[in-house]
Formats: C-alpha cells, sequence, structure tokens
C-alpha cells in the first residue's frame, strides 16, 4: 500500500474522546514493550509518529492515526505491565474492551506478541476473547530479527500452540520482514468494510 498521509489525530481516554467520522479502524494490542509503535512507524515509513519507549506502559491511552485520510491506526495500551496500580491496569483493560467489543468501525485487530518468548497468560486470554467474541485479527510475532531462522520457525510453532486457529505473521520493524504479509491483511479488511 503507498502511504500518501500518516498524522495523529488524538488521543482518548473515553469512548467520547473517539473518532466520529466513520472511517474503518485497524487496531494494535499487546503486551507494554512488544513493540507496537515500532511496528506502526515500520508501517506507515515514519520515524516517530507512534512514540516508542524503553519504558514499558507508556501508552495509557487510545491513539487515533489517520492513513490516507481514509482509515486509522489504533493504538490501544499495552497491557501486563506490574509497575502500575491496579485501578490504572483495570481501567486500561475496561477501555481496551470496551473499545475492541463495540467499535463498529473496527475492521482489523493485530495482536503482538514477542517472538522470543512464549505467549504469556495475557496474550492467550486476548486471544480467546477475540476468537469469542468472532472478531477479525491476526497475530503479529515482532522482533523477528532478533532470532535465527531456526529459533523463529521454533518460536512460531509454539505461539501456534498456545494460540490455536489464530494466522501469525512474524514480523521485523527493523528488516522489513513480513511487511507485505500485513499489509495484505490489512487491505483485505479495508475492502470489507
Amino acid at each position: 500500500m503507498k502511504i500518501t498521509s500518516a498524522e495523529f489525530i488524538k488521543s482518548a481516554f473515553n469512548e467520547t474522546h473517539y473518532t466520529d467520522d466513520g472511517l474503518p479502524e485497524i487496531s494494535f494490542l499487546g503486551r507494554s514493550n512488544v513493540g507496537k509503535s515500532s511496528l506502526i512507524n515500520s508501517l506507515l515509513q515514519r520515524k516517530g509518529l507512534a512514540r516508542t519507549s524503553n519504558t514499558p506502559g507508556r501508552t495509557q491511552c487510545i491513539n487515533f492515526f489517520e492513513i490516507n485520510e481514509s482509515f486509522y491506526f489504533v493504538d490501544l495500551p499495552g497491557y501486563g505491565y506490574a509497575k502500575v496500580s491496579k485501578a490504572m491496569r483495570k481501567d486500561w483493560g475496561k477501555m481496551a474492551e470496551n473499545y475492541l467489543a463495540n467499535r463498529e468501525e473496527l475492521v482489523l485487530s493485530i495482536q503482538l506478541v514477542d517472538s522470543r518468548h512464549a505467549p504469556t497468560e495475557l496474550d492467550i486470554q486476548l486471544n480467546e476473547w477475540l476468537k469469542f467474541h468472532h472478531k477479525n485479527f491476526i497475530v503479529v510475532a515482532t522482533k523477528a530479527d532478533k532470532l535465527s531462522s531456526n529459533q523463529l520457525n521454533k518460536t512460531i510453532k509454539e505461539i501456534e500452540k498456545k494460540l490455536p486457529d489464530s494466522k501469525i505473521i512474524s514480523y521485523s520493524a527493523v528488516t522489513g520482514k513480513g511487511k507485505d504479509a500485513l499489509w495484505a491483511e490489512i487491505g483485505a479488511s479495508l475492502q470489507s468494510f
């Protein structure tokens, strides 16, 4: 897909802050520090559009990015970061679940998992939730450049076991591995809207 424009539109702390122009949305979800912002920047070929941080838990709201003036990338808060209060973690979870469950414009959810580790209990729970609610989603195994081909194949098999019946794309924001496959999924989802 040719990117002609990509801009940060707004941060939403509840549904009254969501965009209201009816454009289709692609959401990105995953553990804190799994590489959501790096993936978004890599897909859009923009450095620093989505803010990256070495500090997990940086994204504490839902961020909307308008792409080609025709759809949105929606960056949801990361989950599973222990150094925030339980109340704050619960609020993030409620906000993300409310968005995922009720957003009519949502055409595809991209669940990110770190290819260097087996999916966590929270990754499995999110995956089961997406399936149970019949959401259109794919799993992207990030940081694929940090593993050898053998290691990556082994980890992908492990992810397939833990997240059965999920389409999995291995991805590297550094090398661009998996970018075309991911854009193909995004494009197909946008056409179905």
